[in-house]
């Protein structure tokens, strides 16, 4: 049977109600699959670029310390040798590409798995339309009083990003606002509500049809 959810005005009621994709928002999720899109997304995100340097690209140390008999001492090479001082370091990182590959029938079931935890635990919330008349922050704060999700992280998902929009959200911290074509699993999951307007979402349903 399609699940249905209400369609919620910006003051919080119900406008109509809608049928989801049953193919997108009421599977049997995969937490393997999710796991891995979330790992992919978070190697990604890192940079990679530390670097150390070996005894061969430290500064100085090109003279033989001492001798190599007769001092008493442990034959040394150079002063940079890993042992000493502002010596090289040995084994450290070096420039790398930390990102792991998906394939695409992977990422969309990760997705698709993603959203419909989102479903089954009712933290999916569709909304009409956001269309806020300045871009202050106070008028993004009232929408989501309004919907009841002022202390959550939220994940909004909107048809066509407007100035308003995008300007009211930026000095929230537990707000993000996307376009139907870059929502992923990682931004899904580590929301606590998905908030998306209903022309975004049937925007999502064709693409992950």
């Amino acid at each position: 049977m399609s699940k249905k959810i209400d369609v919620l005005s910006q003051k919080g009621e119900k406008v109509k109600d809608i049928k989801l994709e049953d193919n997108i928002f009421n599977i049997k999720p995969n937490d393997a699959v999710i796991k891995d899109a979330v790992v992919a997304a978070m190697a990604g995100a890192r940079q990679g670029t530390s670097k150390t340097k070996t005894r061969s690209e430290v500064s100085g140390g090109g003279r033989k310390p001492y001798r190599q008999k007769g001092t008493g001492n442990a034959r040394q090479g150079s002063i940079r040798a890993p042992q000493y001082r502002h010596g090289g370091i040995v084994f450290g990182p070096v420039p790398r590409d930390y990102s792991k590959k998906m394939n695409k029938k992977e990422k969309r079931l990760a997705l698709r798995s993603a959203l419909s935890y989102k479903a089954l635990d009712k933290e999916l919330i569709v909304i009409d339309a956001i269309n806020l008349t300045t871009n202050k922050t106070k008028e993004m704060v009232e929408l989501l009083n309004n919907l009841k999700i002022t202390n959550n992280k939220v994940l909004i998902c909107v048809k066509d990003l407007t100035d308003n929009v995008c300007l009211a959200a930026r000095n929230l911290a537990n707000i993000k606002v996307v376009l139907p074509c870059e929502i992923n699993t990682y931004d899904v999951i580590s929301s606590d509500n998905l908030l998306i307007e209903e022309e975004a979402l049937k925007a999502l349903e064709e693409v992950l049809k």
